[in-house]
This record gives C-alpha cells, sequence and structure tokens, in this order.
C-alpha cells in the first residue's frame, strides 16, 4: 500500500435468524450504526462496496448495485462482490488511487430465507465434483481432519488429546460471544455437549463444530489519510490487505493439511505492512469449523506445521483467555469466531473487521482484552469457499513500518 486507508466508522447487526426483517432492514441497520459513529451523512460518501454471496437467489436481488443506490437515495458510483474482504480490498484500491476519499463498505446476507436450500447452495462454494458426489459443506471439514490426522500420525492419547482440543475451541468461542450483543448464540456449551454432539452424528465432528446459517449485515466506513484527519483523531489504519487462491478442488491440491492460500496471503501481508508476525496479538480467523481455527494458526505461521493441536492442548490446561504460542499471548476470535458469533456469508468478513477495530481501539466492553503489551496490531482472515481464495487484513493503531 502507498498510504494506509483509515477506518473511521463501524456498524452491525445482530446476526441470527432474521426471518421478519428484509434484507435492506439489516444494511440500513449497519450503514447508519456506521455512518452514525463516523459523523457522516449519506451524503458524504463517494462510493459503495458492497458484497453478499446469495441475495439473487435467496431474494431475488438481481443487480444489487441499483438495489443500494434506491435505499440510499443517491447516484454514487456502487460495486458488488461476493465477499466483504473483496469489497474491502477494492474500496482500498480505489481510495488509495486517489478516485475517492469517503466509501462505505457494506455486507449483507439473509440465509435463513432458503432454509430448506441453503446447505445445497453452499456446496456450490466448493466444487462441482463434490456437489455431485454429495459431499456436503460438512464433510469436506472432516476431510481435512482427516488427512491431518493420517499426515502427522496423530494416534492413541494424542488422537484424544486433538478432539478434546477441537472440543475446547467451540467451548472457548462460545464463551467469548456471550460478551458479545451482537452474537447469533451467547450462551455457553460444555465439552461435554461437544462430544455428545459428535457421537450422535457418528462422525469426527458434530453441531457444535461447525458454524451456523446466519442472517446479518456489517458495514465500515473507510477515509483517505487527509478526510480521516478531518473526521477522526483516533482512527484504525488497514496497513495492509493481501489475496492468494488455491485450486477449487480441495482433493486435487498437492498440499492438503491446510491452505497455502492462508500462507502466501499472510507473507505478503507482512511484507506490505513492514511488521512481523511477533507484533500481532490479535486475530479473528475464518473458523467455518473448530479445525478451520487450529488450522489457520498453523498456516497464519503462528505455529509450525502440525503442531498446533500439542500447543493449543496446553494453553488450555490453564486457560485464561488466550493462547501461549513461542512464549507470547495470541487473543483468537475475540467476538466469538463465526462458530458463535454467526456466519452470514458476505457480512462475516465486516464483523471480524468490527471486532478487531473495537479492541484496538478499547470500546470491546466486557470482551476487551488485556494483554502483556500494548494491543497495536490485529490480523484478520477471510476465506472464500474451502481454502480457495483467502485474504488476510492487517489493521494497526499506527500505521505500520517498522
Amino acid at each position: 500500500m502507498k498510504e494506509p486507508v483509515a477506518i473511521i466508522g463501524v456498524g452491525r447487526t445482530r446476526f441470527g435468524e432474521h426471518y421478519e426483517l428484509d434484507p435492506e432492514d439489516l444494511i440500513d441497520e449497519a450503514g447508519l450504526m456506521a455512518l452514525d459513529s463516523a459523523g457522516l451523512e449519506r451524503k458524504d460518501l463517494d462510493a459503495c462496496y458492497i458484497s453478499d454471496y446469495l441475495l439473487q437467489v435467496t431474494n431475488k436481488i438481481g443487480l444489487e448495485e441499483g438495489f443500494i443506490s434506491q435505499l440510499l437515495e443517491m447516484n454514487i458510483p456502487i460495486e458488488k462482490m461476493r465477499s466483504f474482504s473483496s469489497a474491502l480490498m477494492n474500496a482500498c484500491n480505489a481510495i488509495e488511487a486517489g478516485r475517492y476519499d469517503i466509501v462505505l463498505v457494506g455486507g449483507m446476507e439473509k440465509m435463513t430465507d432458503r432454509w430448506s436450500k441453503i446447505r445445497d447452495n453452499l456446496m456450490l462454494l466448493v466444487d462441482h465434483w463434490s456437489y455431485y458426489a454429495g459431499g456436503t459443506p460438512e464433510s469436506i471439514h472432516e476431510l481435512l481432519l482427516r488427512e491431518y490426522i493420517k499426515e502427522y500420525n496423530i494416534r492413541g492419547d494424542d488422537r484424544q488429546k486433538l478432539m478434546e482440543v477441537l472440543a475446547k475451541i467451540s467451548v472457548k468461542n462460545h464463551r467469548n460471544a456471550v460478551f458479545n450483543e451482537y452474537a447469533h448464540f451467547r450462551r455457553e456449551i460444555d465439552v461435554k455437549r461437544v462430544f455428545a454432539a459428535r457421537e450422535e452424528e457418528r462422525r469426527l465432528l458434530g453441531l457444535y463444530d461447525f458454524a451456523p446459517i446466519s442472517d446479518g449485515a456489517t458495514a465500515i466506513i473507510l477515509a483517505s489519510l487527509k478526510k480521516a484527519k478531518e473526521y477522526a483523531n483516533d482512527a484504525v489504519y488497514i496497513i495492509s490487505s493481501s489475496m492468494a487462491t488455491d485450486y477449487i478442488s480441495y482433493p486435487s491440491r498437492p498440499y492438503r493439511t491446510g491452505f497455502i492460500a492462508s500462507k502466501i496471503a499472510m507473507e505478503n501481508a507482512l511484507k506490505m505492512a513492514k511488521i512481523s508476525l511477533h507484533d500481532i496479538k490479535l486475530l479473528e480467523v475464518y473458523d467455518q469449523s473448530t479445525v478451520l481455527e487450529m488450522i489457520s494458526l498453523e498456516d497464519l505461521g503462528f505455529v509450525k506445521k502440525g503442531e498446533a493441536w500439542a500447543k493449543l492442548y496446553e494453553s488450555f490446561e490453564n486457560f485464561s483467555g488466550f493462547y501461549y504460542l513461542d512464549g507470547k499471548q495470541i487473543f483468537v476470535n475475540t467476538n466469538g469466531g463465526l462458530k458463535a458469533d454467526g456466519n452470514p456469508l458476505g457480512a462475516t468478513g465486516g464483523a471480524q473487521i468490527f471486532e478487531v477495530v473495537k479492541q484496538l481501539k478499547g470500546e470491546a466492553g466486557q470482551r476487551q482484552i488485556k494483554s502483556d503489551g500494548d494491543l497495536t496490531y490485529g490480523c484478520v482472515q477471510e476465506i472464500e469457499g474451502f481454502g480457495t481464495k483467502v485474504y488476510v487484513h492487517i489493521l494497526g493503531r499506527e500505521k505500520g513500518g517498522k
């Protein structure tokens, strides 16, 4: 990045089952909150970048740009992407190029409006071979876990420890969500419940290992550095954004014990930000399953390959709200992650950004982390498909570059 883009406002709805609300109700709530937090009005916006995966299917909204234009009663440039991170990256590029000064990035999804068919739609985000073979969204996560167990020869007591770690990840994220007023699930669970759900399914992974189907919307206001100084004294900066891709077919990939796209995106993001991995203490990772939270720590470089389960097992023995990795505290998914905060696809990345901004500004309330040093940087990982496309954003209270 030539110059970091500032986040001067954030907003979101509660995630959950919003049968009574239309998509415009959700994005309106999130967008107004973001504008209000930035001290702006609609007329101040130069452009909008929005995201959703499935509104064309779930709500028969075919041209989202016109939908948003009508909602705003404005004729500004509006572009639609699939994921929030894609919308965010394109908005940042436009601001860096000097095209716009103030941009709203928003995401929304109404997945429960197509409840009976939504899992069938989600299968299309993997690959058509898996789709026609009847592969469910959950089955491919179990394939990843089996590959991991096989590759690192995890057997006997170690395998039991691995399964306990995955259960405790779920328990940890539900506990974090108790203090998140916007979360889909604000109740604690225990390890016994996680194992009972697995036994009921007769699989390695059960109900409590996966993120739910959610509705919701998120929005952030981006500004150039020049404009940010006019509106905010405590802006959070996007000091780097990176993206990498991989084969759409998971079984065809030469590397199947994690996501190579996450590794590449993180390495490039760190180079762009000119900081080191050790500067980051706060992570929001894309935990569509408990397996992905564990493996993402390896892919992003915080743990050596094949060692995350053992390191997390040690951390959970005397757990105090963070993982202790390589001699430092790492706070992961403080909002409850996708697992408990919810996962309305087009809006999910915005919730991750929302959480990191709140934490960096010390505005996270009861879930505000207390680290063993200054909290200066946070990292967000968003995944499209099953590791097919991975975005990594590094946010900071400083502009990076050491």
